[in-house]
């Protein structure tokens, strides 16, 4: 049956306002889209509107390229603002009265959106920006076309000149990507200043164009769900598997936002060579990937830093993380943007 006015208030709700995507990307099932087109506007927030009225306040947007049409995208950031200066005309409650989520082409940005994204309070808006590699060669070679220059300055504006929270997704595994020129990217992106990165394994999507690599650049994939490539000419099964743990820890670690302080102990000037350093390490002690107790994460990344960091620097980092992490076990919830906002400088 249909959702109650109660449901509906507490639940993210799933919504569309375009179909289709118009690039080729040969690792993404849009591959196979023809091209995109957006659903009727103004009957689209009529529907919103009834949603919003029955108590709707979490929307998640399934549009792969939200931002393409800057003049539809416009009207929707605009129905979300307009709502939220209702709720709040101060525009400062940090409890998430309204959210929405959306996924963006990261090198469209046009300054019109910009002014109107620049308006929202932190905790309102989250993007999905799928980078998935900076490296120009394997671009073409897997048929996506991005301006790496112009996605980097307008992740850089986002990160400096909004309050927006930035989930980026990079693909580890394309054909062509070295472990090298994969953490160079990694590097790259981490610079720019994303609250996730999210580090996605290669998967093999029935019926994408992915395929054709297969033969040239040695491609094996997993015969079981979700078909994750486990080697090819410039991974071995090894790196691969170091790549799944790197992904692993990423998200315990970085993504969590529990170690927002002690992040940059670990990091420093090489992000990727360091946290893959520490990854090694975490596996080589424990053998385990999953199941960490928080308190025993924060003893490993402790004992860890303290190989060759200042006991004093480490233990007042991970001292205010904990705190923190206190705060959400007692219900004390952080608001989104802030969970991954570092009390040191």
């Amino acid at each position: 049956g249909e959702y109650t006015d109660a449901d509906i208030a507490h639940r993210t709700l799933y919504v569309e306002a375009s179909r289709g995507c118009p690039f080729k990307c040969e690792f993404c099932l849009s591959a196979l889209d023809k091209t995109a087109w957006p659903f009727d506007t103004a009957a689209f927030l009529t529907q919103m509107e009834r949603l919003y009225q029955r108590g709707a306040r979490q929307f998640k947007f399934v549009d792969r390229t939200f931002n393409l049409n800057a003049k539809v995208s416009l009207q929707i950031l605009q129905f979300f603002l307009d709502r939220y200066k209702a709720e709040d005309p101060t525009m400062t409650v940090r409890g998430d009265p309204i959210y929405a989520h959306f996924e963006l082409v990261p090198d469209h940005l046009p300054d019109v959106l910009k002014e109107t994204i620049a308006k929202f309070p932190s905790g309102a808006l989250q993007f999905e920006i799928g980078i998935q590699t900076f490296n120009t060669d394997v671009q073409a070679l897997v048929s996506r076309k991005q301006n790496n220059d112009k996605a980097a300055d307008n992740l850089r504006w986002l990160h400096t000149q909004s309050k927006a929270h930035m989930h980026v997704d990079l693909i580890a595994g394309l054909p062509g990507e070295t472990m090298q020129s994969f953490g160079a990217g990694f590097d790259r992106l981490v610079g720019l200043g994303p609250h996730e990165i999210q580090c996605g394994i290669l998967k093999r999507l029935r019926g994408t164009p992915i395929i054709r690599h297969t033969a040239p650049y040695r491609m094996t994939f997993s015969p079981d769900a979700p078909y994750e490539i486990v080697a090819n000419q410039d991974f071995t099964f090894n790196d691969m598997q170091r790549m799944s743990r790197f992904a692993r820890y990423w998200d315990l670690v970085a993504n969590s936002g529990r170690f927002a302080n002690t992040l940059p102990l670990l990091l420093k000037n090489a992000p990727f060579d360091n946290f893959m350093l520490f990854a090694d390490w975490l596996y080589a002690t424990t053998g385990k990937t999953h199941q960490f107790a928080l308190e025993r994460l924060f003893e490993f990344v402790q004992r860890y830093l303290l190989f060759t960091q200042d006991r004093v620097l480490v233990d007042a980092a991970l001292t205010l993380d904990k705190e923190r992490a206190q705060m959400k076990t007692k219900n004390k919830k952080l608001p989104r943007q802030q969970r991954h906002e570092a009390v040191l400088t």
